[in-house]
């Protein structure tokens, strides 16, 4: 098999081999340009405390010992904020030889400020599965920001599947960008391509939300329906930066209007912690032809989903904050992203998740 992010059709290639397995099954929504949708189960156990099984161990008997109670999810449930939930998936997995996987926040779980990762039996790390991996997924949910309305069957994380290793190096980076431009503008390449944080906008001087601390639940079905002045504070800058407050969760976007060509895939990655007391979390998948000319852009910022750490910080216009590691497919997908499919931040500029609107 080449190496690489396999596409979608190599991802139902996997679910007729029953090496994705689901209950029910496998629905053709859920399968991405190059990941796959993972699907809550009917119920979700309230838990003391966010853990990983460990080697040899299993998430169920973790459970119940950190167990505190049952929640039904069938008809809809509030998950609290600052609670550890755990969510058996739908979806199961048996690798076959030379496939792994990794796990990641959707688009609208991350702008939300819900915390959401993949834990397996036996797992050492969050997220990460290893090659040869047969068993449950579960989904470690933490809302952070605010609490949420759930239901059984609701997408809330995704996985990629890999064969073998397709990152770029910094060398293969340049030489895509000179053949096709991933950026609008000189690229930051080191160790990935660097994203920046915009904080001087072209007219007027938003440059992003804070999520306010007391407000109600966000149901996750309900599309644009609350007003974002429910939620979120502006935040404006005239002079190009902006002083984060510890704790607080922010959503700003990026300087740069990035292009991830139809035979690439990417990854957000977080900037390294030493650059300052904050970080870009929640780093999401990003689709082939995000952004793409081929589906219909012409280059998407990305919005950046930052929480301060220990002590204020003084965030500037034009300093790096991420970094996108890119990778080769192992084939083009035959769908890219936003094309043929409900891809919500094709084109994007700041935007609040989905379930806001604002204005």
């Amino acid at each position: 098999m080449t190496a690489g992010v396999l596409p979608d059709h190599a991802i139902r290639a996997l679910v007729t081999a029953g090496a994705i397995a689901a209950d029910p099954a496998v629905l053709e929504a859920q399968v991405q340009p190059a990941s796959l949708d993972l699907r809550l189960g009917s119920v979700a156990y309230r838990v003391r405390a966010s853990f990983l099984a460990g080697a040899g161990r299993k998430v169920a008997d973790r459970i119940d010992e950190f167990g505190m109670h049952r929640v039904d999810l069938r008809d809809g449930a509030v998950l609290e904020k600052g609670c550890v939930y755990v969510v058996p998936l739908a979806e199961g997995l048996a690798l076959p030889p030379g496939i792994t996987a990794v796990a990641n926040a959707k688009s609208s779980t991350g702008r939300l400020d819900l915390l959401t990762r993949a834990i397996t039996d036996g797992g050492m790390e969050f997220d990460r599965i290893p090659e040869g991996y047969s068993g449950p997924l579960y989904a470690e949910v933490c809302p952070r920001s605010f609490s949420v309305l759930v239901r059984q069957g609701q997408r809330l994380n995704q996985i990629r599947f890999r064969a073998g290793q397709a990152v770029l190096s910094d060398a293969d980076l340049a030489a895509l960008h000179a053949a096709e431009p991933l950026v609008d503008g000189t690229p930051v390449i080191s160790e990935g391509l660097g994203f920046s944080v915009d904080l001087k906008p072209v007219s007027g001087t938003l440059v992003g939300y804070r999520a306010k601390p007391h407000t109600g639940v966000v149901d996750l079905d309900r599309i644009a329906a609350y007003p974002a002045r429910d939620f979120w504070e502006e935040v404006h800058a005239d002079d190009g930066r902006i002083i984060l407050d510890p704790g607080a969760f922010y959503i700003l976007v990026s300087r740069e209007a990035v292009t991830i060509p139809p035979d690439y895939a990417a990854e957000m990655a977080p900037y390294l912690a030493m650059v300052g007391e904050f970080r870009v979390h929640y780093a999401g998948f990003f689709d082939p032809g995000f952004g793409h000319a081929s589906a219909g852009g012409k280059g998407s910022r990305g919005v950046l989903e930052v929480r301060c750490h220990e002590a204020p910080f003084v965030l500037e216009h034009g300093q790096i904050v991420g970094r996108l590691i890119y990778e080769r497919m192992a084939a083009r997908p035959d769908r890219l992203y936003g094309t043929g499919i409900a891809s919500n931040y094709q084109g994007q500029g700041l935007k609040l998740a989905k379930q806001f609107r604002t204005g």
